[in-house]
Formats: structure tokens, sequence, C-alpha cells
């Protein structure tokens, strides 16, 4: 997690009161878990209504994911660095669509959330995504619980979509319906918003799987810390398994770190490197690999490399001396 206060020392959970919130439309207050439903419907067999008590009456599962904002889509390259690590329970997916029965014809899953607002000139739009039926049955979840309590309001209680390997914009909050189609909706935030043109390639493609991205946390941006010795650290993630994390000081080489594994489920693997810091200033950048072999660029996108700036002071001595 990133915590809103630079003084208070990382942790691999996120606290559920510092988790981002994120919203496009009207910030919604929440829905009533008694009278709450889920309908799964179009392409279907069985069309189904679901309350909370039968949800949380089929299997669940309970994972450790990476949860990151993409950023605003009307600025996809542009950086933001707005991510948690969270417990999660939760329904798979693919437990509500057995029981609906998707028909041969499917090919896609819309997910939408009960909030509506204005956005980007629209009015009165629904959040709305969608993903490939296939990718929808192995990545999405039901959740209602984080980090062991339920969900709050503001995170999509009582029940929100999770996609652990992908960007937060496809985990829809306040979670209504679900449906079924044999085609992808034409909608403000599936096929105007949301997508982008990826490196070496010439057509935009919906935003969906993280990006390889690392950010230094200890010390903390614009620290002064002691001249010598000191652990520079943070954490790394991607839609895999991060393999390599490097730190480069000032205009030095890039230096391989100590790097956690993940893992069996998609959260961060915490990085760190001593070295020794000359009095002075000094610019402390990081980049990590995935198993992809994805490498954060050094600029020019929404995950750059990361960078902080600290003072090594000698104790005694005014920093900069």
């Amino acid at each position: 997690m990133f915590r809103t206060d630079p003084e208070t020392p990382d942790v691999f959970l996120t606290p559920v009161e510092e988790v981002f919130i994120r919203s496009h439309l009207a910030r919604h207050s929440g829905l009533d878990a008694d009278t709450w439903t889920l309908t799964v419907e179009g392409l279907v067999e069985r069309p189904l209504r679901l309350d909370f008590r039968a949800l949380q009456g089929l299997p669940q599962r309970r994972f450790t994911a990476v949860h990151e904002c993409f950023g605003n889509p009307l600025r996809p390259t542009v950086p933001t660095r707005a991510v948690t690590n969270v417990d999660w329970v939760g329904v798979p997916l693919a437990e509500v669509l057995e029981l609906a029965g998707p028909r041969p014809e499917a090919r896609h899953v819309w997910l939408e959330g009960a909030d509506r607002g204005d956005f980007a000139g629209e009015s009165g739009v629904s959040y709305l995504k969608d993903l490939p039926l296939e990718e929808a049955r192995t990545e999405v979840f039901l959740a209602h619980r984080m980090n062991g309590e339920a969900l709050r309001p503001d995170h999509g209680y009582p029940v929100r979509a999770v996609a652990p390997r992908m960007f937060g914009t496809n985990s829809v909050k306040w979670l209504t319906r679900v449906v079924l189609a044999a085609e992808r909706p034409e909608h403000l935030f599936t096929t105007r918003l949301y997508t982008r043109v990826l490196p070496g390639e010439s057509e935009a493609r919906p935003v969906r799987e993280k990006d390889v991205s690392s950010k230094l946390l200890s010390p903390p941006d614009g620290a002064t810390v002691p001249a010598g010795a000191a652990e520079l650290a943070g954490y790394a993630w991607s839609s895999t398994e991060v393999t390599a994390v490097e730190i480069a000081v000032d205009d030095g080489d890039w230096q391989p770190a100590e790097l956690d594994g993940r893992g069996p489920h998609p959260s961060w693997q915490r990085f760190r490197l001593r070295y020794d810091l000359a009095p002075g200033p000094h610019r402390v950048r990081c980049r990590a690999t995935d198993s992809a072999g994805r490498v954060q660029p050094l600029d020019g996108d929404r995950n750059a490399v990361h960078e902080i700036r600290v003072t090594a002071a000698v104790s005694g001595r005014p920093a900069g001396r």
C-alpha cells in the first residue's frame, strides 16, 4: 500500500481506511444488503436473480491481490501510482455463470454497477465494463469482504466485481447486473474510454491487464536520512510475477535489488537494496521486469520508473554541508 502519511512505514496489506477511492460518476452511498439482488441475464439458459444470502451460500474464495487505478482515461499515459494490496473474500463468477448456463452463442460478459451520473459529456450513464466470456470465467470474483470486514459503501457494498490481474477499472463496484452477450457493448467506459495503443502496436485495445510497475517507499520522498548504509525498499507488481527489480542512485548503474517471490496470489512483491549514501542530495530510481519480459519504461508512460529525492546528512552537521 502507499500510505497517505509518508511518515508511516509501508505494510503488506493496505488498511481499509487507506484504500484509494475512485468514482467517475456520482459517489454512491452503497446499497442495502437486505434488498440487494444480482441479475444474470442475456444469452443464458436460466436467467437468475440472486440475493445476498444466496450469493454467500455459494463456494467462497479468499485471496490477496494488488488493486490499482489505471488513472484518468482522458490522460492514459500520465502516471498515477494509486495502488493498494488487499485481502478479498468472494464468489468466483464462474460459479454464478454455471447456475445460469451460458448459451453457445455467448461470447462476452457485461458487468454493470448501480451508480449513474454524468461524465465526459454524457448524461445519466451507468458504469459498465465487459470481458470475453472465458476470461471472465477465470478472472472475476464477486467480492463482499475486504481485509476481513464487509465492504464499505465507498468500496462497493454489498458486492463488487474484482478482477485481480486487471486494472481497477474492470472491478465494477455496486454490482447489480451481469449480462451475457454475443458482442461487446458500445458504451462510454468500454469502447470510447479506457482503451490504449500499446508499444509496438497500431490499434487500440481495452485497458485490462496491469502493467509492470514498482514504487519506492523507504525512505519516503523528500526525507533526510543518516549518511551511510541505508535500505532502499518498496513494492513491485504486475499482471504476472515480477522477476527482477533494479535500483539506480544518481547517475550510477542499475543494481539488482533483493526481491520477494509473489507466492500463490497476485499480490505485490517487496524489494530492497542496501546502499551507502554519501552525504548530500540524491535521486533514487527503481524499475521492474516481469515474467512476460516487460520492463518499466524510463519515461513517457503511465508506468514510467518511479524516483524519489532524499538527502543524506551526517549527524550533527547540516544537510548538504
